[in-house]
């Protein structure tokens, strides 16, 4: 019974019937925002779950292409532009491949830059290296102001944390920006209320009711491109609080504390000041499939400094106006 097993085979054996309903509700949604609203745009972070819903939408959109041979699968443009809010702390890997990727493909891509918001003082940190998290929703409102958006795409899942199990798939946001549980509007039979007043506007979710084995068991079947960070590396952290904090510029070494190198994979990309590495041999998806059969910590629970500050700061950042 304990003899060790091929994941590969196992994966091959796999009855993907249920991934194929996810996908099939996913490409409804971003359907459905597309014949709804004007001027909506799909946020990217280059995370695993928005280069999902990338991969979704170009599914959901362009042609695929005839025979093989080139970087991209498909043909086509999106109707709808990309946008990413840049903390300025972003994991430079992970900035890499949104450039690389995104060249690839041709699409259009705005980024709003936290700098920005700083030197215009919508934007003030306590101290310099404090965390630039929880102060992207003024970047992004902005962002939104700007560029008159009435519905913001992204790849957040019911299963990350409690927040955002309550949050619906047309999840309505007032003219600041705000999110409202109490008044969240019923979804039955996936029927969507879409309707908005001037300066209101939606944020849809069409991997929410996708779990992290879901997003895996998809990027392994889809062979979808991540940034290299998301696989066994070598990197420099320090263990604080029982979090594996990465030695960077903007989180150095507190007093006492020692430097070790690790092998280590994350299982989110996030801020680099509050977004920690797990220690993990998996180089493939097929590995990390096989260790995610195993966790009992939400990826979020595992690797978020900013999750751990109370049982309510996510929700308290969402009715803010975060992602």
């Amino acid at each position: 019974m304990n003899a060790p097993v091929n994941v590969n085979q196992l994966l091959a054996d796999v009855d993907h019937r249920h991934l194929d309903a996810l996908e099939e509700e996913a490409i409804f949604i971003l359907r459905e925002v597309a014949a709804t609203f004007e001027r909506p745009a799909l946020l990217f972070s280059s995370g695993k779950d928005s280069c999902v819903v990338l991969h979704l939408a170009e599914k959901a959109f362009k042609m695929k292409k005839e025979g093989g041979g080139s970087s991209s699968q498909f043909e086509g443009k999106l109707p709808f532009p990309l946008l990413h809010v840049d903390t300025g702390h972003n994991f430079p890997e992970v900035i890499e491949f949104r450039d690389r990727r995104l060249a690839e493909m041709g699409e259009r891509l705005i980024v709003a830059h936290m700098d920005e918001s700083i030197k215009k003082g919508t934007v003030r940190l306590a101290y310099p290296l404090e965390s630039r998290n929880g102060h992207q929703t003024v970047t992004l409102l902005e962002a939104i102001e700007e560029g008159r958006f009435d519905c913001l795409m992204g790849g957040a899942r019911r299963d990350e944390e409690k927040a955002r199990a309550k949050e619906r798939i047309f999840s309505h946001r007032d003219s600041f920006g705000q999110w409202q549980p109490k008044e969240q509007r019923p979804e039955l039979w996936n029927l969507f209320n879409t309707r908005i007043k001037p300066g209101e506007h939606f944020r849809a979710f069409p991997i929410s009711n996708w779990t992290e084995l879901d997003v895996w068991l998809y990027i392994e079947r889809e062979k979808i491109p991540l940034p290299n960070i998301y696989f066994k590396h070598a990197r420099q952290i320090m263990r604080r609080k029982g979090l594996l904090v990465p030695l960077t510029d903007v989180t150095p070494p507190l007093e006492g504390e020692t430097v070790e190198t690790v092998d280590v994979r994350f299982r989110t990309v996030g801020d680099m000041t509050c977004t920690c590495p797990v220690e993990s041999d998996a180089v493939n998806p097929a590995d990390i499939v096989a260790e995610t059969l195993h966790v009992t910590v939400s990826e979020r629970g595992a690797t978020r400094m900013d999750d751990r500050t109370s049982e309510a700061s996510m929700e308290r950042r969402k009715k803010e106006g975060y992602f």
